[in-house]
C-alpha cells in the first residue's frame, strides 16, 4: 500500500515536471519569436534609413547625424508631452462628437424658427421698414436730424401727453364729433341768429374754455420763454 503511494507521489512530481517545461519550451519559443522579430525589424529599418539617405541625397538634401541625434534625445524626452497631446485631441475629438448632434438640432430649431417668421410675414414687414427708413433718409437733411436731436425731448413730453388717457378721450370725442357732421347740410346762421345762438348754455361753455385754454396756452408759452 505504501508503494503505490509512493509511485503516485512520483508520477504526479513527473507530471508537474512536465507542465513546467512545456512552460519553459513555451518562453523560449516566445522568446526566440520576438528576437527573430526584433533581428527582422532591425534588417527592414536599416534597409528603409539606407534607402532614404539614397533618396535625399539624389535630391540634394543633406542629414545632420548630430541634428537628427539631438531631434530624437528631444523626442524621447518629451515622450509624455507627445502623449498628453495625443490625448488631447482623442479629448477633442469625442467633444466634437458630442457636440455635433447639438448643433445639428440647433441648426434644425433655427431653420423652423426662420420659416415660421417668414410665415408670419417679418420678413416682408422688414423690407417694408427699411423702405420706410430709405424715405426718411432721403426727405430729411442732416440739419432736419439735427434739429430733431435738439427738440427730441420736447417731442417725447409731447407724445407722452397726447397718450395721457384723458387726452385720447377727448381727442376721440372731437374726432366723433366731426364724423357725426355732414358738411354739406351745415346750417347758414345769420350774424343776429350766431348772437343768439351764443346764449346757450353750450356755447358759453365752449366759449369758456377756448378762452381758458388761450389763457394757458398764453402762461405756459411765457414759462418756456423764461427757462
Amino acid at each position: 500500500m505504501e508503494k503505490d503511494n509512493i509511485q503516485e507521489q512520483i508520477n504526479d512530481i513527473n507530471r508537474k515536471l512536465d507542465i513546467v517545461l512545456e512552460e519553459v519550451l513555451a518562453q523560449k519559443e516566445t522568446r526566440q519569436s520576438l528576437e527573430d522579430l526584433t533581428s527582422d525589424l532591425t534588417i527592414v529599418g536599416n534597409d528603409v534609413f539606407k534607402s532614404t539617405v539614397v533618396e535625399l541625397e539624389n535630391a540634394g538634401v543633406e542629414i545632420d547625424g548630430e541634428a537628427l541625434k539631438q531631434l530624437m534625445f528631444k523626442f524621447v524626452r518629451n515622450i509624455d508631452t507627445i502623449n498628453e497631446m495625443f490625448e488631447m485631441l482623442e479629448s477633442f475629438s469625442d467633444l466634437i462628437k458630442d457636440v455635433t448632434p447639438i448643433m445639428h438640432q440647433m441648426g434644425l430649431d433655427g431653420i423652423r424658427k426662420m420659416n415660421t417668421l417668414e410665415q408670419k410675414g417679418y420678413f416682408d414687414f422688414m423690407q417694408e421698414a427699411v423702405k420706410i427708413i430709405d424715405n426718411v433718409v432721403t426727405h430729411f437733411t442732416v440739419e432736419d436730424v439735427t434739429l430733431l436731436a435738439d427738440n427730441i425731448v420736447t417731442i417725447l413730453e409731447t407724445v407722452k401727453n397726447l397718450t395721457q388717457p384723458d387726452m385720447l378721450k377727448a381727442i376721440n370725442s372731437g374726432l366723433v364729433v366731426y364724423k357725426s357732421i355732414e358738411l354739406e347740410k351745415v346750417e347758414e346762421y345769420s350774424m343776429w341768429k350766431a348772437i343768439r345762438a351764443m346764449n346757450s348754455k353750450e356755447m358759453k361753455k365752449g366759449i369758456g374754455f377756448m378762452i381758458t385754454f388761450l389763457q394757458n396756452i398764453t402762461k405756459e408759452m411765457e414759462k418756456a420763454d423764461n427757462k
